[in-house]
């Protein structure tokens, strides 16, 4: 015949990973009730209820605890048979979270000073030291400790170690344990709120109740308020994201605006160079027009050569040597001068010349 397996959230979960568990359920309820307002706060309380077990010498006082209210339910005695009453509550088959509460004379309270390494294993560590912390040995003592705040990078720990003598309580753990309504917690007056005492290993075992209300509710508040404290950083978080991409799209686009400029500035220096270069070269025409008129009718030219504002003449003339008093006397020209000396023609009885002169401006348009 099979058997359908119980599922994983159904099981019992080990004692210390509950212990663990619930104490951080603890702190966060507390934190979230301290958040709300009171009248909610107090609504919300009264479904939290508590069976405070007082305990003072072989009798012990029954208080019921729901919230800020405390209504007495009764007593029991150390000896004889226990008899608890019947208390129901608003949520069907969830009972009280029953708190064996010491007195407080009973429990010696100190702080310790540990380095700040064995945070990691400090339950073991507050184990194998609870000899020199105390005058009791571990096996002979009930204790719990809570570490306190500290910065981050502090080199030490202060920690609040509570310790209670076993045989103070055994005897009323015992006797609830075989009433059927074994102990959740031992605490003392003035506890912090997570103290506990009874070792993780003989708290009563409890399924993990994920899908009961008021944990979703507490889980739904926790979400809200992480939602409320992470989302703005979220949506900043985002916009800088934005933003930086705007400016890096910016930043490419300033780049290549200036890559344009500059090649826009290099095309218009160029073609103003070439125009400026082209207004300032005389003109060809003219310039042979004025040397036509300047040089008499005697003299020819067989090439003439320009070249950057400079003018070469190579041609003959019956008195090549008047050339060079008649261009130096003509505007526009200047450095006038034989590039090589003057040569006689035997067969046309002339002089060959070969003159380079400067244009000193460019000739009217």
């Amino acid at each position: 015949m099979a058997f359908l397996a119980r599922p994983s959230f159904l099981r019992p979960l080990p004692s210390g990973v509950l212990a663990d568990l619930d104490d951080a359920l603890e702190r966060v309820r507390q934190f979230f009730m301290a958040c709300l307002p009171g009248r909610l706060r107090r609504i919300l309380a009264r479904r939290d209820r508590r069976l405070l077990i007082e305990v003072s010498e072989s009798a012990a006082q029954l208080v019921l605890v729901s919230g800020e209210d405390r209504e007495s339910v009764g007593a029991l005695e150390l000896e004889g048979a226990i008899q608890l009453p019947d208390l129901a509550g608003p949520t069907p088959g969830r009972r009280p979270t029953r708190v064996l509460m010491m007195p407080a004379g009973s429990v010696l309270l100190r702080t310790v000073s540990l380095p700040a390494q064995v945070k990691a294993n400090l339950a073991q560590v507050m184990r194998y030291e609870l000899d020199r912390l105390s005058p009791f040995q571990a096996a002979d003592v009930l204790y719990d400790f809570t570490p306190r705040p500290a910065p981050k990078g502090a080199p030490r720990l202060s920690i609040d170690l509570a310790i209670c003598r076993r045989d103070l309580t055994e005897g009323w753990i015992r006797r609830l344990r075989e009433a059927g309504a074994p102990v959740d917690r031992v605490a003392w007056p003035g506890a912090w709120p997570t103290a506990n005492l009874l070792p993780p290993a003989e708290r009563p075992v409890r399924r993990l109740e994920l899908l009961r209300w008021d944990r979703l509710l507490w889980v739904a508040a926790a979400g809200l308020v992480v939602a409320l404290l992470v989302g703005p950083l979220w949506q900043r978080n985002q916009i800088l994201l934005a933003l930086d991409e705007d400016l890096r799209q910016a930043r490419a686009e300033a780049v290549a605006v200036d890559d344009l400029r500059q090649e826009l500035e290099q095309a218009r220096l160029g073609s103003t160079a070439v125009l400026q270069q082209k207004w300032d070269s005389p003109n060809l025409l003219l310039m042979l027009r004025d040397l036509t008129d300047l040089l008499p009718d005697d003299t020819w030219l067989q090439t003439l050569d320009y070249n950057n504002g400079e003018l070469e003449l190579r041609g003959e003339s019956a008195q090549a040597t008047a050339l060079i008093g008649m261009l130096e006397q003509a505007p526009g020209f200047e450095q006038v001068s034989f590039r090589s000396p003057v040569t006689q023609v035997p067969q046309t009885g002339k002089e060959r010349f070969n003159i380079s002169l400067r244009l000193t401006r460019a000739v009217d348009r």
